[in-house]
């Protein structure tokens, strides 16, 4: 057995226990750091079948940005998951069932005839990355595009349902702020000076 083929199943013994561990442990917070645990073994896995992109945009976009809003939003609203925990053990064997179908699915599909070539009919270049890049803006350009712009749209409509107009928000007017004069803001009061006999 080979280096590489030690740190592959030291990997994926980790990504296991963390994935089962995701789904046993009874804390929502420990769940969330389970699944940041299986994310960045899974990334290791991605770097050691070369495909290095894959495992950076796991790392970057899955840990970085959707796992701290997911572990920002569980600390927040301070989740009650009692209700849910009490049908584990009801639903655990259907759950088992269809782990296994899902099991035979995927064993049966990578024992088809695409997945038995020995060796690639066009080797793969040695960086990945940039014929991805390559490919994505010289063949795939359009959809690439037409994704971003539909991306963008979402954005923009998400940001117009949260900025509803509601009677109790307070805004500024900026024209009635310039046009403003001391007399409507300042008020002069002449008051005679106090001396100690007054006080």
């Amino acid at each position: 057995m080979t280096f590489e083929q030690i740190i592959f199943y030291l990997f994926s013994a980790v990504l296991l226990a963390a994935a089962v561990g995701m789904v046993t442990v009874r804390s929502p917070v420990y769940a969330a750091l389970c699944l940041i645990l299986s994310f960045f073994t899974s990334a290791a896995l991605w770097l050691l079948l070369e495909a290095e992109f894959l495992g950076l945009v796991l790392v970057l976009v899955y840990v970085g940005a959707v796992m701290v809003l997911f572990l920002f939003v569980i600390m927040m609203l301070d989740l009650n998951t009692d209700p849910l925990k009490e049908g584990l053990v009801k639903h655990a064997p259907v759950g088992f069932v269809v782990a296994a179908v899902i099991a035979v699915e995927m064993i049966l599909v990578l024992q088809s005839a695409p997945f038995q070539i020995a060796t690639p009919l066009n080797p793969a270049p040695a960086n990945n990355t940039e014929a991805l890049g390559a490919i994505l803006y010289t063949d795939y350009v359009y959809p690439f595009e037409i994704a971003a712009v539909i991306l963008v749209v979402a954005i923009i409509a998400a940001i117009t349902l949260t900025l509803r107009r509601r009677p109790d928000s307070r805004k500024q007017d900026i024209s009635q702020q310039v046009q403003v004069k001391r007399e409507d803001r300042v008020r002069l009061v002449k008051m005679k000076a106090e001396t100690k006999e007054q006080a």
